[in-house]
């Protein structure tokens, strides 16, 4: 195998919503999760957000995309958006 091929069996990958779209080449993504209380035991949602490498600037508000870890681009941007999960506005 070649390392391009393993290097992508090892990245971490989310899936989120975009927030976001008003950075050039950059899009904020937000991914929640749910994790159960420790003490309470209830089911809590967690969130965070990510900012993700966009190139080409095709991915707007709404949308939910997957997002792959890698190399640091910026000071805060080290993820890149890896395909498009589902369109805004679409049932």
């Amino acid at each position: 195998m070649s390392e391009t091929q393993t290097a992508a069996k090892n990245t971490r990958t989310l899936v989120g919503t975009v927030v976001s779209d008003k950075r050039a080449k950059t899009v904020t993504v937000l991914v929640e999760r749910r994790v159960m209380h420790e003490l309470y035991g209830k089911i809590v949602a967690r969130s965070r957000k990510y900012h993700a490498h966009d190139e080409k600037d095709e991915y707007k508000s709404g949308d939910v995309v997957e997002i792959a870890e890698g190399r640091p681009i910026s000071k805060t941007k080290s993820w890149v958006v890896t395909r498009l999960v589902k369109k805004a506005g679409l049932a």
